[in-house]
């Protein structure tokens, strides 16, 4: 987590003031909103992780991104908010304070702690990745608006790209189809005709960045095979009905 929010703090940092009124694949929002949302979700780390603990985890990091869409309209008010009046230099120093106080909270947690969080009590480990998630996919949204090379850490990739997976596995169970996302992930899900050895009849394979697109509803999955982003073979091998897991 650390290492992707310090990425993402060096790319808000160097973003022209013009930019900021450039708008984003987010619908509604402009590169303000995406910054103050990016503040928001650092924010969140030691908000959390300076209060008392839950007594136990009741979700992990699948299910909360699968529970991530019940705040939206929430999210999208206080972004709003936040940018009706701030410049862009207090929207870059929101972020750079909020990243240097998220670094230092989770540095001093323990390992054990139950994180409180909005959507349900969960595991430090599993809050930490849906922080993952977060700054990658935003970065990824970030870099799209200027038409720059996003900033990702590799580890965090492979956190999310795994986050991600479970969460189709999840929404989808089954053991129909697999689905690939070499060299990180391959889950089964969907209902259907199970395979128990080999090749399974039906595969869905596709690189990290793809997934995490396809995953969280910024490439539509017809896009995707169009533009031979996917390799998939077997009559069920077709996973657009039950995309997005991430609104």
């Amino acid at each position: 987590m650390s290492r992707q929010h310090a990425l993402v703090d060096a790319t808000v940092a160097a973003l022209p003031p013009e930019s900021f009124d450039l708008p984003t694949r987010l619908e509604g929002w402009r590169v303000a909103e995406l910054v103050a949302h990016l503040g928001l979700d650092m924010a969140a780390v030691p908000r959390y992780l300076t209060v008392a603990p839950a007594p136990r985890a009741e979700i992990d990091a699948a299910d909360y991104a699968l529970a991530c869409a019940t705040g939206a309209a929430g999210v999208d008010e206080r972004v709003r908010l936040m940018t009706e009046a701030a410049r862009p230099a207090e929207l870059r120093a929101q972020v750079h304070e909020r990243r240097l106080e998220a670094d230092k909270a989770a540095a001093s947690a323990s390992a054990s702690f139950v994180v409180p969080a909005r959507l349900g009590a969960i595991a430090l480990t599993d809050f930490l990745a849906t922080r993952c998630v977060e700054a990658v996919v935003h970065g990824l949204d970030l870099a799209s608006a200027p038409g720059g090379k996003p900033a990702l850490d590799d580890e965090a990739v492979a956190v999310s790209v795994k986050v991600l997976a479970a969460a189709l596995a999840r929404h989808a169970p089954g053991r129909s189809v697999e689905l690939r996302v070499p060299p990180h992930a391959a889950v089964q899900c969907v209902e259907g005709p199970r395979h128990t050895r080999g090749t399974p009849p039906n595969v869905v394979e596709t690189d990290p960045l793809t997934w995490l697109e396809l995953a969280t509803g910024r490439l539509p999955w017809a896009a995707a095979v169009g533009e031979g982003r996917i390799s998939a073979s077997g009559e069920r091998a077709d996973l657009a009905a039950y995309l997005p897991v991430l609104a």
